[in-house]
This record gives C-alpha cells, structure tokens and sequence, in this order.
C-alpha cells in the first residue's frame, strides 16, 4: 500500500525494486485450467501505473510491470524541456517578434533608418526587462500561493482531521477504486501527515509545487526570448542605407521567422498534426502583419497631421 501511494504521488521504482516487490500470481482451479490472478492491490494499481508507462504486455498475455518504456521515443522527448519553461520562451517570443516589428515598421514611416534603431533598441532593452520583471512576480506569486495553501493544510490536519479525510476519499474517488482501498490508502496516509497534505494539495487542489528558483528562471527565459525575438526584425536596417530598403527586408524575414515560429509553437505544445501546424504558422503571420500594419498607419497618419 505504501508502494501505491508513492506511485499516487509521482514516485516511479526501477525495475530491480520492482522485480524484487512484485507478488507471484495467485494460481486458482485445477492443474490444467488454472488461470493467473493478479494480487488485488497489483490490480488496482495498473490505471496509474499505466499512466507512468510502467506497464508492458508479455508474449503470454498476461501483465507484468516493466521497469522501462522504449514503445515510444515521442514520450520521452516531451520530457526534454519543462512543460513552464517552454510556455514562458513561447510567450517571450510572441511579444519579441510581434511588437518591436510593429514598432519599427511604424517609425519606418518616419523614413529616418537612425529613428527606427534608436527607438528599436530603446524599446527591445525596455521591453526585455518589463516582460522579465512580469515573469518574475507571476512565478512569485504562485510560489506564495502554493506555500500559503499548503500552510493552511497543514494548520486544517491539525484542527480538523476529518474534514482532510473528506478530501482525500474526494480525491480518490475519481479513480473508481473499492472503499477498502481507499480505507487502506487513507489509514497509511494518516500515519504520515506530510504524505497526507502532499496528497490533498496535488491531487485535491490541483495544486503542484513550484520548483526552487522558479522565479529567476521564468524572468531570465521570458525577458532573453523577448530581446532575441524583437531583435530580428531592427537586425535588417542595421546593413541598408534606405529605410524603405529596411522595411522590405525586415518584413520578409519577420514573415518567415513568423510562419516557422507558428509551426515550432504548435508542434512544441504536443499537436502533431500537420495542418494545424501550418494553420499555426498562419496565425503568427496574419498576426505580426496586423499589428504592423496598424502601427505604420497610426505613425503615417499622426505625422501628416
């Protein structure tokens, strides 16, 4: 039982523990027309074992906890980089490549090349350090919202045991396991109470624990995405003498760095499927084009009045 609970909260044995913790099949009925039933705890546990990969079928039919998964290279490079890390890059570089290309296509209407790289860089150093800084309290704060919630648990164990027992059986309950299990996980579970508030806060609140120095990493990835990214497009009038030659160029480089973006976006967020990705590229681009389009008109229009 100690061993399901682990495997509730994420903990996954090598195949040596398993080996070793694994119980022989009960053999019932005669010599010739025995059947292998697995031990009811072994049993219940397959759904989220399953879950972990930790399952494989034998040539025989019957069920046996690998210690390994290698059906599928897919599943183990989703796990390359954090799921966060990657949603805080996608958000950096969506504003870096939308917003310094629709600054710069807006004061290339100023048709002055020193205007758009001054104000370029003005705005990528600015821009980088404001997206960093917003980074860096939304990680804060969901780390202080973990830590108060999971203070408030602990202080609930304490005065009110039974109302923690309710969230438990809560939680439990959406896994469709016998009331005995569930009477035997919630019996270990009390013997820990460090286990107990760990249960209720990942499985009851849907709450996951923020990794140390969450903080520091999504400022620095969200602000370095936004500079890199809004960088591309003022890369351009760096090397041309005209602004109008700039903006040509920067536009069909950012139209590309967009569409690919846009693939590498959706690809990155599990979706496989080819049309959707190209749709992704479509979006990014339609995107980027409306907020430049938008910005040279504003500045065209405010410069003639």
């Amino acid at each position: 039982m100690a061993t399901f609970i682990r495997c509730l909260l994420g903990y996954k044995p090598n195949s040596k523990q398993l080996s070793a913790s694994r119980q022989d099949p009960i053999e019932i009925g005669s010599a010739s027309t025995s059947e292998s039933v697995l031990p009811i705890y072994e049993e219940e546990r397959r759904p989220l074992l399953e879950e972990h990969g930790s399952f494989d079928r034998e040539s025989s039919g019957s069920d046996t906890i690998a210690g390994s998964s290698t059906s599928s290279g897919t599943s183990n490079n989703a796990h390359w980089f954090s799921p966060r890390v990657i949603s805080d890059a996608v958000i950096g570089l969506s504003d870096g490549l939308t917003v310094p290309f629709a600054l710069t296509a807006g004061l290339s209407s100023l048709g002055d090349t020193r205007v758009v790289i001054t104000g370029g860089i003005a705005e990528l150093v600015s821009g980088a350090i404001s997206m960093g800084l917003g980074g860096y309290l939304g990680a804060k704060s969901e780390s202080d919202c973990y830590k108060s919630q999971l203070e408030r648990e602990r202080e609930l164990i304490l005065a009110n045991r039974s109302s923690s027992e309710e969230a438990v059986m809560e939680a439990m309950s959406e896994y469709g396991l016998s009331p005995s299990t569930v009477s035997s996980i919630l019996g270990d579970l009390e013997k820990s109470p460090d286990e107990m508030v760990s249960f209720i806060m990942k499985f009851a609140r849907g709450m996951e624990e923020p990794p140390i120095g969450r903080e520091f990493v999504s400022a620095a990835t969200i602000g370095s995405a936004y500079f890199l990214g809004g960088f591309v497009p003022l890369f351009p009038y760096l090397f041309v003498h005209t602004v109008q030659a700039g903006l040509v160029l920067s536009s069909l480089i950012m139209i590309i760095t967009l569409f690919i973006f846009g693939i590498a976006k959706t690809v990155f967020t599990g979706n496989n499927n080819r049309l959707q990705a190209v749709w992704g590229g479509v979006q990014m681009v339609l995107t980027g084009a409306v907020a430049a389009g938008a910005a040279f008109a504003m500045v065209r229009l405010i410069d003639t009045a």
